[in-house]
């Protein structure tokens, strides 16, 4: 029997596809760039090298994490939208290069609901309330006194303008109803140095960068920013138990890929991921830095933008943080 005319064109677009699937569950032959659209030593760039690893031992082939930072994370992730659609340029995304970013730019570099394939959440990361130990406060509670009986005269640090840790004191500013005057600086790093220095009151960070100075007693730690308290500084209340309320904000790391990544790589991908992520040493080591091991459905990590993007808008909006 012969196809007939009409056929034709479903059986060459079949025929077609057959060596697209067979590549993507061959996924992957050769090795997988990572891209990290922070700097060396941050939270992401820490993370995303402990899932590498996993990944490399999993799937049989290295996966190799490259740093490209700049612009809140938008000029790795902007590369990662123009590569190959084949899995073998992958990028973590984080609240600040896929929510808050797109929010920041006066011209956005991309829509992360739209630009990218999510493939999975693999971690969520709380950022803790910090003071220089000469602060007379003790607590969360005691430093929103302050800030109200001394408005204007104490001032906090941030990673810049719109970044998530700097959006975490907008955010107390606004449910405790104090003023303090906001010190962007060019990374987290710096900052921390200033607040080490005695010359910022108060700020926030990510746990996974800032543990070394809290357990080294160069900080106090006052409380963490996540709805519950976490494995890594388990003495440490929530904003919440502390009467800062309604209060929720930390940062997440997830594996999304280019537009039209195929969905046989993602499944696997995602597959691979859930599993890692399931494993006690994955969850202890994570925990370790501060980090929440979870995996997700490329469904609900799409979603989880969308909802980040919402809950955000109108405290970037607040902050004046847009650029331009």
């Amino acid at each position: 029997m012969t196809p007939s005319r009409r056929s034709m064109p479903a059986l060459i677009a079949a025929a077609l596809a057959v060596p697209r699937l067979a590549r993507a569950q061959a996924w992957p032959t050769r090795p997988v760039r990572l891209v990290v659209p922070f700097p060396p030593g941050g939270p992401t760039d820490i993370m995303g090298r402990l899932l590498a690893t996993q990944l490399e031992a999993d799937l049989r082939q290295p996966f190799v994490v490259e740093n490209r930072a700049g612009a809140t994370g938008a000029i790795g992730s902007q590369a990662v939208i123009q590569s190959p659609p084949d899995g073998y340029t992958l990028v973590v995304g984080t609240l600040g290069s896929h929510a808050l970013q797109p929010l920041i730019a006066r011209t956005p570099a991309y829509d992360p609901r739209r630009d990218f394939t999510p493939v999975s959440l693999f971690a969520t990361i709380a950022n803790v309330l910090m003071v220089h130990p000469s602060v007379a406060a003790r607590s969360a509670g005691e430093l929103v006194a302050l800030l109200r009986a001394e408005p204007g005269r104490h001032n906090y640090g941030s990673a810049g303008v719109g970044s998530p840790i700097h959006l975490s004191a907008v955010l107390l500013e606004q449910v405790a109803q104090v003023q303090a005057v906001h010190v962007p600086y060019r990374g987290s790093a710096p900052a921390l140095q200033d607040l080490q220095a005695g010359r910022l009151t108060f700020m926030f960070d990510a746990v996974p960068s800032a543990m070394g100075l809290i357990q080294s007693g160069a900080v106090r730690a006052l409380a963490v920013t996540t709805p519950r308290r976490i494995a890594a500084l388990p003495e440490l209340p929530t904003m919440e138990e502390a009467g800062i309320r309604p209060y929720d904000a930390y940062t997440w790391n997830a594996i999304f890929g280019p537009p039209r990544l195929p969905e046989p790589i993602v499944a696997r991908l995602n597959e691979a991921v859930a599993g890692i992520v399931a494993r006690p040493e994955f969850r202890t080591r994570a925990a370790g830095l501060g980090a929440d091991a979870m995996a997700s459905t490329p469904e609900a990590l799409r979603a989880l933008v969308v909802a980040e993007m919402e809950k955000w808008r109108p405290i970037v909006a607040a902050a004046g943080a847009q650029e331009g």
